[in-house]
């Protein structure tokens, strides 16, 4: 069970980050998503999105593995 809701924790993220891609994307291509009133602020959302979906996956395999002494020194905590 424990796993499972591990698995749910990081798919969130990963979807956020999965759609923060998509509307870079399409600001890219000129395509306006509804709830954004211009393409500069729909690629900033997805900017946004994006790092916020990426930085929480690493830091959950950074917290993972430091927990298991499979990192390098440099990212021990002192």
């Amino acid at each position: 069970m424990a796993r499972i809701i591990a698995l749910i924790i990081l798919l969130l993220p990963g979807l956020l980050a999965g759609y923060g891609i998509k509307l870079m994307r399409d600001m890219l291509f000129g395509i306006l998503q509804s709830p954004y009133p211009g393409l500069g602020i729909q690629f900033l959302a997805g900017l946004v999105y994006f790092i916020v979906g990426f930085s929480f996956i690493g830091g959950f395999i950074l917290h993972r593995d430091r927990k298991r002494n499979k990192v390098q020194d440099r990212f021990k905590k002192r």
